[in-house]
Protein backbone atom coordinates (compact mmCIF):
# COMPACT_ATOMS: atom_id res chain seq x y z
CA UNK A 1 0.00 0.00 0.00
CA UNK A 2 1.81 2.97 -1.22
CA UNK A 3 -0.08 6.07 -1.39
CA UNK A 4 2.98 8.54 -0.75
CA UNK A 5 5.92 9.67 -2.13
CA UNK A 6 7.59 11.00 0.45
CA UNK A 7 7.41 10.12 4.73
CA UNK A 8 6.62 13.69 5.29
CA UNK A 9 3.52 13.56 3.44
CA UNK A 10 2.18 11.61 5.60
CA UNK A 11 0.44 14.40 7.82
CA UNK A 12 -0.82 13.33 11.21
CA UNK A 13 -3.07 14.18 13.98
CA UNK A 14 -4.19 12.50 17.47
CA UNK A 15 -7.98 12.14 18.03
CA UNK A 16 -7.79 12.81 21.93
CA UNK A 17 -4.70 14.69 23.82
CA UNK A 18 -5.56 13.88 27.14
CA UNK A 19 -3.06 13.84 29.87
CA UNK A 20 -2.82 10.12 31.46
CA UNK A 21 0.98 8.75 29.94
CA UNK A 22 1.32 11.47 28.01
CA UNK A 23 0.18 9.58 24.66
CA UNK A 24 -1.22 12.42 22.71
CA UNK A 25 2.43 14.22 22.52
CA UNK A 26 4.23 10.36 22.38
CA UNK A 27 1.90 9.48 19.31
CA UNK A 28 2.92 12.52 17.54
CA UNK A 29 6.43 12.90 18.57
CA UNK A 30 7.09 8.97 17.49
CA UNK A 31 5.51 9.96 13.96
CA UNK A 32 7.69 12.94 13.56
CA UNK A 33 10.87 10.71 14.43
CA UNK A 34 9.12 8.25 11.26
CA UNK A 35 9.39 11.18 8.84
CA UNK A 36 5.26 11.78 9.01
CA UNK A 37 4.21 15.59 9.73
CA UNK A 38 2.27 16.18 12.82
CA UNK A 39 -0.79 19.23 11.65
CA UNK A 40 -3.75 17.99 13.81
CA UNK A 41 -5.46 17.47 17.06
CA UNK A 42 -9.25 17.32 18.21
CA UNK A 43 -9.53 17.23 21.97
CA UNK A 44 -12.77 18.78 23.80
CA UNK A 45 -11.15 19.65 27.12
CA UNK A 46 -10.00 23.08 26.30
CA UNK A 47 -7.00 22.94 28.88
CA UNK A 48 -5.78 19.50 26.50
CA UNK A 49 -5.87 21.15 24.10
CA UNK A 50 -4.08 24.56 24.67
CA UNK A 51 -1.44 21.97 25.85
CA UNK A 52 -1.02 20.42 22.28
CA UNK A 53 -0.47 23.91 20.87
CA UNK A 54 2.10 24.55 23.31
CA UNK A 55 4.03 21.03 22.60
CA UNK A 56 3.16 21.28 18.89
CA UNK A 57 3.61 25.28 17.87
CA UNK A 58 1.87 25.76 14.64
CA UNK A 59 -0.45 22.22 15.04
CA UNK A 60 -4.08 22.65 14.04
CA UNK A 61 -6.32 22.30 16.85
CA UNK A 62 -9.97 21.03 17.29
CA UNK A 63 -12.41 20.78 19.70
CA UNK A 64 -13.89 18.20 17.66
CA UNK A 65 -13.69 15.46 15.42
CA UNK A 66 -16.08 16.77 12.83
CA UNK A 67 -14.62 19.78 12.25
CA UNK A 68 -10.47 17.99 12.32
CA UNK A 69 -11.87 15.99 9.18
CA UNK A 70 -13.95 19.08 7.72
CA UNK A 71 -11.05 21.08 7.66
CA UNK A 72 -7.73 19.54 7.94
CA UNK A 73 -5.99 18.08 5.15
CA UNK A 74 -4.97 15.61 7.77
CA UNK A 75 -4.50 11.88 6.27
CA UNK A 76 -3.38 9.68 9.14
CA UNK A 77 -5.20 9.84 12.22
CA UNK A 78 -4.36 8.16 15.88
CA UNK A 79 -7.76 7.66 17.99
CA UNK A 80 -6.27 7.67 22.04
CA UNK A 81 -9.97 7.73 22.84
CA UNK A 82 -11.64 5.32 25.62
CA UNK A 83 -12.37 1.80 24.28
CA UNK A 84 -15.56 1.97 23.51
CA UNK A 85 -15.53 4.71 20.78
CA UNK A 86 -12.50 3.21 19.05
CA UNK A 87 -14.72 1.58 16.19
CA UNK A 88 -17.00 4.28 15.75
CA UNK A 89 -14.32 6.97 15.29
CA UNK A 90 -12.26 4.73 13.09
CA UNK A 91 -15.21 4.32 10.63
CA UNK A 92 -15.75 7.87 10.69
CA UNK A 93 -12.47 8.71 10.12
CA UNK A 94 -12.66 5.82 7.26
CA UNK A 95 -15.39 7.13 5.65
CA UNK A 96 -14.25 10.44 5.72
CA UNK A 97 -11.15 8.85 3.50
CA UNK A 98 -8.27 8.86 6.26
CA UNK A 99 -5.82 6.24 7.23
CA UNK A 100 -6.44 5.28 10.44
CA UNK A 101 -4.40 3.21 13.67
CA UNK A 102 -6.30 3.13 16.61
CA UNK A 103 -4.59 3.28 20.31
CA UNK A 104 -4.93 -0.94 21.51
CA UNK A 105 -7.43 -2.39 22.01
CA UNK A 106 -8.62 -2.01 18.46
CA UNK A 107 -12.07 -2.15 18.85
CA UNK A 108 -13.80 -4.30 21.52
CA UNK A 109 -16.12 -6.83 19.95
CA UNK A 110 -15.15 -8.80 16.84
CA UNK A 111 -17.91 -7.90 15.13
CA UNK A 112 -16.34 -4.40 15.70
CA UNK A 113 -13.25 -5.55 14.23
CA UNK A 114 -14.55 -7.09 11.10
CA UNK A 115 -16.41 -3.72 10.21
CA UNK A 116 -13.88 -1.67 10.51
CA UNK A 117 -11.28 -4.51 8.35
CA UNK A 118 -13.79 -4.18 5.62
CA UNK A 119 -14.51 -0.31 5.48
CA UNK A 120 -10.78 0.20 4.96
CA UNK A 121 -10.73 -2.86 2.74
CA UNK A 122 -13.81 -1.44 0.44
CA UNK A 123 -11.47 2.45 0.22
CA UNK A 124 -8.24 1.03 -0.29
CA UNK A 125 -7.20 2.86 3.32
CA UNK A 126 -4.89 1.41 6.17
CA UNK A 127 -6.48 0.66 9.44
CA UNK A 128 -4.70 -0.89 12.45
CA UNK A 129 -3.78 -0.18 15.99
CA UNK A 130 -1.00 0.89 17.72
CA UNK A 131 0.60 -2.67 19.28
CA UNK A 132 4.05 -1.13 20.02
CA UNK A 133 4.36 -3.85 22.47
CA UNK A 134 5.06 -6.37 19.25
CA UNK A 135 8.57 -4.48 20.26
CA UNK A 136 8.91 -4.96 23.69
CA UNK A 137 12.62 -5.65 24.85
CA UNK A 138 10.93 -8.77 27.23
CA UNK A 139 9.06 -10.59 24.59
CA UNK A 140 12.32 -9.95 21.56
CA UNK A 141 14.41 -11.66 24.33
CA UNK A 142 12.38 -14.35 24.79
CA UNK A 143 11.76 -15.04 21.25
CA UNK A 144 15.27 -15.00 20.92
CA UNK A 145 15.60 -17.90 23.36
CA UNK A 146 12.61 -19.87 22.62
CA UNK A 147 12.23 -19.48 18.90
CA UNK A 148 16.05 -19.03 17.67
CA UNK A 149 17.35 -21.24 20.35
CA UNK A 150 14.46 -23.49 20.92
CA UNK A 151 16.13 -23.23 24.75
CA UNK A 152 13.41 -25.05 26.58
CA UNK A 153 12.11 -26.89 23.57
CA UNK A 154 8.52 -27.34 22.19
CA UNK A 155 6.47 -24.89 23.95
CA UNK A 156 2.79 -26.12 25.17
CA UNK A 157 1.82 -23.79 27.76
CA UNK A 158 2.15 -19.84 28.05
CA UNK A 159 0.75 -18.70 31.57
CA UNK A 160 0.39 -14.99 31.38
CA UNK A 161 -0.91 -13.52 34.76
CA UNK A 162 -1.11 -9.45 36.06
CA UNK A 163 -3.07 -7.70 38.73
CA UNK A 164 -3.21 -7.47 42.72
CA UNK A 165 -4.96 -6.47 45.50
CA UNK A 166 -6.72 -3.34 45.50
CA UNK A 167 -9.30 -0.93 44.24
CA UNK A 168 -9.54 -0.78 40.72
CA UNK A 169 -9.66 3.14 40.81
CA UNK A 170 -13.14 5.55 39.25
CA UNK A 171 -11.28 6.05 36.17
CA UNK A 172 -13.30 4.75 32.98
CA UNK A 173 -10.76 2.44 32.43
CA UNK A 174 -13.08 1.07 35.39
CA UNK A 175 -16.50 0.87 33.97
CA UNK A 176 -17.14 -2.55 31.57
CA UNK A 177 -18.91 -0.69 29.23
CA UNK A 178 -16.26 1.78 28.29
CA UNK A 179 -13.10 -0.38 28.58
CA UNK A 180 -14.65 -3.91 27.53
CA UNK A 181 -13.58 -5.32 30.63
CA UNK A 182 -10.72 -6.10 33.03
CA UNK A 183 -9.04 -8.10 30.45
CA UNK A 184 -9.30 -5.33 27.78
CA UNK A 185 -6.25 -3.07 28.84
CA UNK A 186 -3.35 -5.44 30.23
CA UNK A 187 -4.87 -8.17 28.96
CA UNK A 188 -4.35 -7.35 24.87
CA UNK A 189 -0.25 -6.34 25.99
CA UNK A 190 0.18 -9.79 27.23
CA UNK A 191 -1.61 -11.20 24.66
CA UNK A 192 0.63 -9.09 21.90
CA UNK A 193 3.24 -11.54 23.63
CA UNK A 194 1.47 -15.18 23.78
CA UNK A 195 0.78 -15.07 20.49
CA UNK A 196 4.22 -13.96 18.87
CA UNK A 197 5.38 -16.74 21.24
CA UNK A 198 2.62 -19.79 20.13
CA UNK A 199 2.21 -19.19 16.84
CA UNK A 200 -0.63 -21.92 15.88
CA UNK A 201 -4.33 -20.90 15.10
CA UNK A 202 -6.62 -20.95 17.61
CA UNK A 203 -9.11 -23.18 17.67
CA UNK A 204 -11.34 -22.23 21.35
CA UNK A 205 -11.65 -19.90 24.17
CA UNK A 206 -12.99 -20.51 27.63
CA UNK A 207 -13.38 -17.67 29.43
CA UNK A 208 -13.70 -17.34 33.57
CA UNK A 209 -14.77 -14.08 36.06
CA UNK A 210 -15.64 -13.41 39.56
CA UNK A 211 -17.91 -9.70 39.82
CA UNK A 212 -19.39 -7.99 42.27
CA UNK A 213 -16.27 -7.57 44.87
CA UNK A 214 -15.47 -4.16 43.96
CA UNK A 215 -18.60 -2.93 42.25
CA UNK A 216 -20.41 -1.27 45.93
CA UNK A 217 -17.16 0.93 45.91
CA UNK A 218 -16.86 2.25 42.53
CA UNK A 219 -19.10 5.42 40.76
CA UNK A 220 -20.01 2.42 37.92
CA UNK A 221 -21.62 0.13 40.42
CA UNK A 222 -23.37 -3.14 38.62
CA UNK A 223 -21.07 -1.75 35.42
CA UNK A 224 -17.91 -2.11 37.44
CA UNK A 225 -15.46 -4.39 35.66
CA UNK A 226 -14.86 -8.13 36.57
CA UNK A 227 -12.66 -8.49 39.84
CA UNK A 228 -10.63 -11.43 37.95
CA UNK A 229 -10.89 -12.67 35.12
CA UNK A 230 -9.39 -15.58 32.95
CA UNK A 231 -8.95 -16.93 29.22
CA UNK A 232 -7.74 -20.18 28.34
CA UNK A 233 -6.90 -20.48 24.71
CA UNK A 234 -6.43 -24.32 23.14
CA UNK A 235 -4.57 -23.84 19.58
CA UNK A 236 -4.55 -26.03 17.04
CA UNK A 237 -0.86 -27.28 17.74
CA UNK A 238 -2.13 -28.50 21.35
CA UNK A 239 -0.37 -26.10 23.04
CA UNK A 240 -2.86 -23.61 25.47
CA UNK A 241 -2.56 -20.12 26.99
CA UNK A 242 -3.97 -18.65 30.00
CA UNK A 243 -4.50 -15.04 30.99
CA UNK A 244 -5.30 -13.80 34.08
CA UNK A 245 -6.22 -10.34 35.17
CA UNK A 246 -6.99 -9.67 38.88
CA UNK A 247 -7.70 -7.02 40.89
CA UNK A 248 -8.04 -10.20 44.07
CA UNK A 249 -5.05 -11.71 43.73
CA UNK A 250 -3.30 -11.19 47.12
CA UNK A 251 -0.16 -13.64 45.93
CA UNK A 252 0.89 -12.76 42.93
CA UNK A 253 3.36 -15.07 41.65
CA UNK A 254 6.49 -13.41 40.09
CA UNK A 255 6.93 -12.76 36.20
CA UNK A 256 3.84 -11.37 33.95
CA UNK A 257 4.38 -14.51 31.40
CA UNK A 258 5.65 -18.01 32.22
CA UNK A 259 6.43 -20.48 29.35
CA UNK A 260 6.83 -24.02 29.77
CA UNK A 261 8.43 -26.34 27.40
CA UNK A 262 9.69 -30.04 27.15
CA UNK A 263 13.12 -28.69 28.49
CA UNK A 264 12.48 -26.17 30.68
CA UNK A 265 10.71 -22.82 31.75
CA UNK A 266 10.89 -19.52 30.66
CA UNK A 267 9.56 -16.58 33.13
CA UNK A 268 9.93 -12.80 32.47
CA UNK A 269 8.26 -9.55 33.20
CA UNK A 270 9.51 -6.02 31.86
CA UNK A 271 12.92 -6.17 33.10
CA UNK A 272 14.64 -9.51 33.46
CA UNK A 273 13.88 -12.83 32.69
CA UNK A 274 14.56 -16.47 34.29
CA UNK A 275 15.48 -19.67 32.43
CA UNK A 276 14.74 -23.26 34.47
CA UNK A 277 16.12 -26.18 32.84
CA UNK A 278 17.35 -29.56 33.86
CA UNK A 279 20.63 -30.97 32.58
CA UNK A 280 20.65 -34.32 33.68
CA UNK A 281 19.51 -34.61 37.43
CA UNK A 282 20.97 -30.74 37.63
CA UNK A 283 18.52 -28.22 37.63
CA UNK A 284 20.16 -25.20 35.95
CA UNK A 285 18.71 -21.39 36.41
CA UNK A 286 20.07 -19.06 34.05
CA UNK A 287 19.21 -14.98 34.74
CA UNK A 288 19.24 -12.40 32.41
CA UNK A 289 18.19 -8.91 31.53
CA UNK A 290 15.90 -8.30 28.84
CA UNK A 291 17.02 -6.31 25.61
CA UNK A 292 15.85 -2.69 24.91
CA UNK A 293 12.40 -2.40 23.21
CA UNK A 294 12.21 -0.73 19.98
CA UNK A 295 8.69 0.67 20.34
CA UNK A 296 10.18 3.27 16.87
CA UNK A 297 9.69 0.23 14.91
CA UNK A 298 5.92 0.86 14.52
CA UNK A 299 5.64 3.92 12.83
CA UNK A 300 8.87 3.00 11.19
CA UNK A 301 7.17 0.34 9.30
CA UNK A 302 4.03 2.36 9.05
CA UNK A 303 5.53 4.80 7.15
CA UNK A 304 7.57 2.88 4.38
CA UNK A 305 4.15 0.67 3.97
CA UNK A 306 2.59 4.25 3.02
CA UNK A 307 5.74 5.19 0.81
CA UNK A 308 7.06 2.18 -0.31
CA UNK A 309 4.29 -0.60 0.15
CA UNK A 310 6.38 -2.53 2.59
CA UNK A 311 4.38 -5.17 4.50
CA UNK A 312 2.39 -4.13 7.02
CA UNK A 313 3.77 -5.58 10.25
CA UNK A 314 0.62 -5.22 12.67
CA UNK A 315 -2.12 -5.83 9.99
CA UNK A 316 -5.41 -5.69 11.18
CA UNK A 317 -6.26 -9.41 11.24
CA UNK A 318 -3.41 -9.67 13.50
CA UNK A 319 -4.47 -6.67 15.90
CA UNK A 320 -8.22 -8.61 15.89
CA UNK A 321 -6.56 -11.73 17.22
CA UNK A 322 -6.42 -10.49 20.63
CA UNK A 323 -10.06 -8.92 20.51
CA UNK A 324 -11.47 -12.16 19.35
CA UNK A 325 -10.25 -13.80 22.24
CA UNK A 326 -11.08 -11.61 24.75
CA UNK A 327 -14.54 -10.91 23.49
CA UNK A 328 -15.19 -14.97 22.98
CA UNK A 329 -13.61 -15.00 26.81
CA UNK A 330 -16.33 -12.65 27.97
CA UNK A 331 -19.11 -14.38 26.20
CA UNK A 332 -17.93 -17.65 27.24
CA UNK A 333 -17.87 -16.59 31.23
CA UNK A 334 -21.95 -15.49 30.75
CA UNK A 335 -22.34 -18.56 28.78
CA UNK A 336 -19.99 -21.04 31.07
CA UNK A 337 -19.23 -22.99 27.70
CA UNK A 338 -16.26 -22.89 25.64
CA UNK A 339 -16.91 -20.98 22.45
CA UNK A 340 -15.32 -21.66 18.45
CA UNK A 341 -13.01 -19.25 17.17
CA UNK A 342 -14.11 -17.78 14.17
CA UNK A 343 -10.48 -16.84 12.96
CA UNK A 344 -7.42 -18.57 13.80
Amino acid sequence: MAHFERASDVRTGVVGYGAAFDMGRRHLTDTRKAGMTPCAVAETDPERLAAAGQDFPGVELYPTVDEMLQASDVNLVVLITPHNTHAKLALQCLRAGRHVISEKPFAITTEECDTMIHEAASRGLLVTAYHNRHWDGCVLEALKHLHEERAIGEIYRVDARIGEYGHPGDWWRSSRSISGGIMYDWGVHLLEYGLQIITSGIVEVSGFAKTGFWAGETPWKDDTNEDVACAVVRFENGAWLSLTVSSLETNPRPGQLEISGTGGSYVFDGRKYEMIRRQGKRRVVTKGANMSSRWEAFYGNIARHLTEGETLVITPEWARRPIHILDLAVKSAKQGRALKALYK
